[in-house]
């Protein structure tokens, strides 16, 4: 690419695009291939201009390199389906056009030209006014409506024009932010699917989602996200569509079912035939549920929203009274330009959907306001260990053989089962069996994935197992071989153990190295500081290593050896006891919890299953962002108290200066508006520094 460096200093770079004139989706290709640069911290591409910002840690000649390099037709493909360019530029080109519209009409148009159009716009207003009395509502478009009407009668043509005006602002943001946030909210949730398992033949073979065309057949199991949109031609599964849907019980797919993009499996096995190929028509989906479904409303917001409803009769028989015994028509008028409705409404909600927007600049979704209050509010935090507390790639540190195999026979053998499930303890035997170059072909029959157990399965016409202690040895009945008890009893406890038995006996136990997150003993610190927090620890390790990680972090109280459904238990128990609940994981087995709990967070590198029933992801590989999400949750909170007295006092102080005769209609209305739109916007600024 042809391009031409305007300015530079340290760490940035400023440069034009050579071409005659850049469009939307060639401004996106620049934006999302220079994003993928490694080092390349944060881009803006200005289309108008063709030229671009570009802030970077990399080395210069690297940056320069890619920029040489680049081709609108080869990187078209990190283009996501929808980046919100689109709607930006319309939304900017609205407001543009509305401000400039008005000072133009008011510097160039005769004054009786003038008036016509503010009588043509007003039958808007009032037409919805009397919408709203044949309902026999009393809503913020009736008191709109009447003080345009009012303004109207009295020729008050210039007051009637600037209540339209400030109106139609406050339309166009409320309705660009909602739109923008409900956006960024759409491609957060939107999939994170690389790799899938197609069918060729009898064989699997692991290939890039891109790579998937419709008429192929991709194999899908338990934890997996269902990648594309298909129908079901083998298997039974239980689907999760929470996402698609708004359903919480899981749907029963069998043959000839269609299943959607998006959704997760939370138990069983499908083979499925693609219809619809990668990026067509998830985004619409996820739209739609974010703006019908009512966790976008937190409990604040809702209140306010119905405390607003509550005052406007109140606001319209305050001006009837005030007409009736001062018969002062401007005292009444300025009275009805002053409504608490339009800026709790309008504020509320911007509040929350910037909070949600600003929480994705930290690689953090949220999907819905009253999870920000839930986890302001909570008494209880309860982390997974394995994957959250620990470090989501845990690695094989020893493999103990018995009965006289060999470490990288039972390697090889634990690779090809565990590498068809998303699970950290998983991803570590697979790439212990890359690092030692052990090639592992599929001898295996298929697979069974036990929930918080393991992996069963046949090999050579021999039953293989593969997980905990007690899914081994108690609920398979699985032996150590005869001569091997001592052997078997001195196995490291500072591990986690993977028990792997062929045909009933015992053949290796896989040490895991469960490195804990440096950051977590002092990411619990804050959390605790923020709050009267009770901070738990459960985990499905042993006891021993439970307690071992437990004193490194802090945490009040542990719990070992657990099951998912104990973990739902707990969850239960507290809100038993009257207390709000954050649930912290990453895997198949805290998804009871997670949904269980007032305020679910996953970690993204877990399963997608996880991902799919929490409230909360995070992406980052960082604990720190729980202490993020913390402090937005409670600024936000605060942000929402604040805006609720800031609204009811001004707009009580304004009514009070009517009445007195201090303030004139045209006044109130822009003291009203103007206080209506820098509250809104102030509502959008950042929370947290």
């Amino acid at each position: 690419m042809k391009c031409r460096i305007l300015h530079e200093s340290a760490g940035r770079l400023r440069f034009h695009v050579e071409q005659k004139r850049m469009s939307l989706h060639q401004a996106d290709i620049l934006e999302y291939y220079l994003k993928s640069v490694k080092g390349v911290q944060n881009v803006r591409v200005y289309d108008r201009t063709g030229d671009a910002i570009v802030s970077y840690r990399c080395e210069r000649s690297d940056l320069i390199q890619a920029l040489a390099c680049f081709s609108y037709q080869v990187a078209e493909y990190l283009v996501p389906e929808h980046t919100g360019r689109a709607m930006n530029r319309e939304y900017e080109d609205k407001l543009t056009m509305t401000v400039v519209r008005r000072f133009a009409e008011k510097l160039f148009l005769p004054a009786p030209i003038q008036v016509a159009l503010t009588g043509m716009r007003s039958g808007r207003y009032i037409k919805a006014a009397l919408r709203s009395l044949a309902k026999r509502k009393i809503e913020v478009a009736l008191l709109d409506g009447i003080a345009i009407f009012v303004s109207m009668l009295r020729k008050d043509y210039d007051t009637a024009s600037s209540v339209m005006f400030l109106l139609k602002l406050g339309d166009i943001l409320e309705e660009w932010t909602h739109k923008k946030s409900v956006d960024d909210l759409a491609q957060m949730m939107s999939l994170n699917v690389e790799n899938v398992w197609r069918k060729n033949g009898d064989q699997e073979e692991l290939v890039s989602l891109r790579d998937v065309k419709a008429g192929d057949v991709v194999v899908v199991r338990t934890g997996n996200m269902i990648p594309l949109d298909g129908r079901i031609i083998e298997g039974e599964a239980s689907v999760n569509q929470a996402s698609i849907t708004g359903e919480s019980l899981p749907a029963v797919k069998r043959p000839g079912s269609y299943v959607y993009a998006g959704t997760a499996i939370e138990e069983g096995e499908c083979q499925m035939i693609v219809e619809k190929a990668s990026g067509s028509g998830r985004y619409d989906k996820i739209v739609r549920m974010i703006e019908e479904s009512e966790k976008l409303q937190s409990l604040s917001e809702s209140k306010a929203s119905h405390l607003a409803d509550k005052l406007v009769p109140y606001n319209l028989a305050a001006t009837a009274l005030t007409y009736l015994l001062t018969r002062n028509a401007t005292k009444a008028l300025s009275i009805l330009m002053v409504d608490f409705s339009c800026a709790l409404k309008l504020s509320m909600p911007l509040a929350v959907l910037s909070a949600m927007r600003e929480s994705s600049r930290y690689n953090i979704t949220v999907k819905g306001g009253k999870y920000l209050e839930a986890i302001a509010q909570a008494d209880t935090i309860v982390l997974d260990k394995t994957g959250t507390l620990t470090h989501a790639s845990p690695r094989v540190a020893k493999i103990i053989p018995f009965g006289g195999n060999t470490e990288d026979e039972m390697l090889r053998l634990a690779a090809c089962l565990e590498e068809h499930y998303p699970h950290s303890i998983a991803n570590a035997v697979v790439q212990e069996a890359k690092i030692r170059k052990l090639e592992h072909e599929e001898r295996h029959s298929r697979v069974e994935y036990v929930v918080a157990h393991g992996i069963s399965s046949s090999v050579d016409g021999q039953k293989v197992v593969i997980g905990s202690h007690h899914f081994v040895f108690t609920d398979e009945h699985c032996r150590v071989p005869e001569g091997e008890e001592e052997r078997f009893a001195s196995i490291p406890e500072e591990y986690s153990h993977l028990y792997l038995a062929v045909a009933g006996t015992l053949a290796a136990v896989l040490c895991i190295e469960d490195p804990l997150r440096s950051e977590a003993p002092q990411v619990i610190a804050a959390l605790k500081k923020l709050g009267n927090l009770r901070i738990v620890m459960m985990t499905g390790d042993n006891e021993k290593t439970a307690a071992s990680i437990a004193k490194q972090v802090g945490v009040d109280a542990y719990y070992s050896e657990v099951l998912p459904e104990d973990k739902a238990a707990f969850v239960k128990a507290e809100h038993d006891a009257g207390r709000r609940v954050i649930m912290v994981g990453d895997g198949v087995n805290d998804s009871p919890a997670l949904s269980a709990s007032d305020a679910g967070i996953a970690i993204e590198s877990g399963a997608a299953i996880a991902r799919e029933i929490a409230d909360v992801i995070i992406s980052s590989d960082d604990l720190e962002a729980l202490v993020t999400m913390k402090e937005i949750s409670d600024a936000l909170m605060r942000r929402i108290h604040s805006n609720f007295r800031f609204i009811i006092g001004f707009n009580t102080m304004l009514i009070g200066l009517g009445l007195a005769g201090v303030l004139m209609p045209g006044s109130s209305a822009l003291l009203h508006n103007t206080s209506t739109i820098a509250i809104s916007v102030k509502s959008m600024t950042d929370l947290v520094g």
